[in-house]
């Protein structure tokens, strides 16, 4: 399950993407039309920066802005970013300790599979494709 980081994280980079113009976006315009407290948003903006995919500028003029165009954001890797992890199940996780049944494991093809399909979907999804389907619709 992707937890409210995540959901937010995605939120706040569409946002950044749809407002920012090339310029920098102040942290309390985003909780204000995400409606997400400022101080839980300040966590998220964090991870996006440290991840890269927000710069983050300090003082007057300051706030954020993505690092890239929004078609080079893919969906996938944001989750990743703030979810550490789109595994299904423990054993597929990166660095996972490889488990006792694995060799005998009847169910790991059906987490496998499943994997994948998370990851390939999550990856051929980017940020420019949400803000378009969004128009589409007349979110």
């Amino acid at each position: 399950m992707i937890s409210t980081r995540g959901r937010y994280a995605l939120r706040v980079m569409i946002d950044i993407a749809e407002n920012s113009n090339g310029n920098y976006i102040r942290l309390d315009e985003i909780a204000a039309r995400q409606e997400i407290s400022e101080k839980y948003l300040e966590s998220i903006l964090v991870i996006l920066t440290r991840g890269n995919l927000l710069i983050g500028l300090r003082g007057k003029g300051g706030g954020y802005k993505l690092t890239k165009s929004p078609e080079n954001y893919t969906i996938g890797s944001i989750l990743r970013l703030t979810e550490g992890s789109l595994a299904p199940v423990a054993c597929l996780k990166e660095n996972a300790e490889t488990c006792q049944k694995q060799a005998n494991c009847k169910t790991l093809p059906v987490w496998k599979g499943l994997n994948e399909v998370i990851n390939n979907y999550l990856d051929s999804q980017t940020l420019a494709d949400l803000i378009q389907e969004s128009k589409n619709e007349g979110i």
